[in-house]
């Protein structure tokens, strides 16, 4: 199991990230990356710290600490800006709070994260074909959610993607302890989307690739 987009008590979530890691190895998870919300105000304070966890956890767990950020209703102005300081930081992975329909998003969200570069679009809502492309063209993973609410579109994002040829997440964008994937329910978020098992399992091996080329 990799789950790409979580979230500790950096931003809205409940765990220190030492105890992330610790209830995700017990599940089993070869890697997790903590991805908390933030923009310009807070990326410098979480970062470096979200990145010291992963250094520390990492000589200790079999499981992966991925050190990421969340960009969040940021401007669509600052997204290439905020996606490039991140990357000076050090994240190992940047993702995009995308155009959730649960969510005030500002339209063309999606699009300015598309062109900024970010690894993961999380929760693209009802992303057009467009978008859809060019995430394609730039080898950026949408996002199929199994947290309440976001994955209302998880059907739309998976038809498009497939459309487009896009490469896809399967991500709990978990909070707390409760909100973690377990392996069956990674499953049941992909088909329940339309997935087939064997597209399925493509979308394991794509995120699987990418935690290996952050390793190289």
């Amino acid at each position: 199991m990799i789950d790409l987009h979580t979230h500790c008590f950096f931003s809205d979530g409940e765990l220190v990230p030492a105890e992330h890691v610790r209830r995700v190895e017990i599940l089993g998870y070869e890697a997790i990356a903590i991805t908390d919300h933030a923009d310009s105000s807070n990326i410098d304070f979480i970062l470096p710290r979200i990145i010291k966890a992963a250094t520390d956890m990492n000589r200790y767990s079999s499981t992966r600490l991925l050190a990421g950020i969340e960009l969040t209703h940021v401007p669509l102005e600052l997204m290439d800006e905020l996606t490039r300081y991140a990357r000076k930081l050090g994240a190992d992975i940047v993702v995009a709070h995308g155009e959730t329909v649960v969510e005030p998003v500002r339209p063309g969200t999606n699009r300015a994260a598309l062109e900024a570069g970010v690894d993961l679009l999380a929760h693209p809502g009802f992303i057009t074909m467009e978008d859809a492309r060019l995430a394609a063209e730039k080898g950026i993973m949408l996002e199929l959610s199994g947290r309440k609410g976001h994955s209302l579109t998880n059907g739309h994002v998976a038809k498009i993607a497939e459309m487009c040829g896009a490469k896809l997440a399967v991500n709990a964008d978990a909070h707390g302890p409760g909100d973690f994937l377990t392996k069956d329910m990674a499953r049941i978020v992909a088909l329940g989307a339309g997935l087939t098992l064997e597209r399925y399992e493509q979308v394991r091996r794509d995120m699987a690739d990418f935690v290996a080329a952050i390793r190289s």
